[in-house]
Parts: C-alpha cells; structure tokens; sequence
C-alpha cells in the first residue's frame, strides 16, 4: 500500500512499523505516594554515548510517564525471552498491573529493579519532548546491570513475540 503522510491510517502504520524488530523492555518509576509504577515499552533506543542518554517514548496517559515527572527518575528493565508474563501483565492500560506477581526489589531511589531482566538502566530525567500521542523521555544513564548469562532477549516483531533463543 502507498500512501501520503495525509492519508496514512494508523493501523497501517503501525502494521508498517511492526516489521521492525524490537526489544521488549518494562520501564519502572515511582509515584509520588511511593507506588510502583511500569508500562511496557518497545519504543526504546540509545541517544548518545557521551553523555549516556537514552530515550523512550510512553503514551501521554501513562501513569508511569507521570511517575517519571514526579520522581525525575526511571529504570529500563531489558525482558529475557521467558518473561513474556511480565510484558503481558506490564502492556495492560492504566495503572492495573499486578505487582503482587512480579518479583521486584526497589533500586536505591524507589525504582523497581525487575528480576531475572537482561539488562537494567537507571536513568535520571534529562529531558521531555513533545512527540504526537507520546512523550518522548530522554534519560541519564547513572548505573546498569547486565546479566548476560541470562539467555536471549524478548523481541516484538509484526505484532507478536518473538525471540532470538540463546545467542
């Protein structure tokens, strides 16, 4: 299908954009009150090296995008190719993941830290952009942890799951 910026659908778009692979990550803040908060994300990426930035892009709803700004602080949590549950449980809307099933610890400023993650970044707000629909989230990268015996990472591709198994 071709189309012009004008008359692109959404869904089209987003059946587009679904033939390009993506890691699968849960970003975690704290609210507030001192309540966790998590949102599914795919729209993820490094920004810089130096200084380590990266972004992410979460819906202007998002109680996690509002835990963000009232902390200034968040975590990347890269998902292993088993933690499907934790995307599944993370991608419900509003603030209605169960974290009673979720083994977590909380980092030094509140964050959750998600077990078993390949990978966790903690970042301090830097910046926020405008971006349609979403925000766009730059963050400092102030410490990660890598567990890169922990197998191969959980991927999202044409709308599905996938996974590279064990590289």
């Amino acid at each position: 299908m071709n189309a012009t910026s004008e008359s692109i659908p959404a869904a089209h778009l987003r059946h587009a954009l679904g033939h390009f692979a993506t890691g699968v990550t849960v970003v975690t803040s704290v609210s507030e009150r001192g309540e966790p908060a998590g949102t599914t994300a795919s729209a993820v990426s490094a920004v810089s090296l130096d200084p380590p930035l990266v972004l992410v892009c979460l819906d202007r709803g998002s109680h996690t995008l509002a835990a963000i700004q009232a902390s200034g602080r968040f975590v990347i949590n890269v998902l292993a190719e088993d933690q499907r549950p934790l995307s599944d449980n993370f991608a419900q809307s509003g603030a209605s993941a169960d974290w009673s099933v979720v083994e977590h610890r909380p980092g030094a400023d509140g964050s959750p830290l998600l077990d078993g993650a390949l990978a966790l970044l903690r970042c301090t707000l830097e910046q926020r952009l405008e971006g349609g629909d979403h925000e766009i989230v730059v963050g400092r990268v102030s410490e990660l942890d890598v567990n890169s015996d922990r197998g191969g990472p959980l991927l999202h591709y044409r709308g599905a799951y996938a996974s590279l198994g064990s590289p």
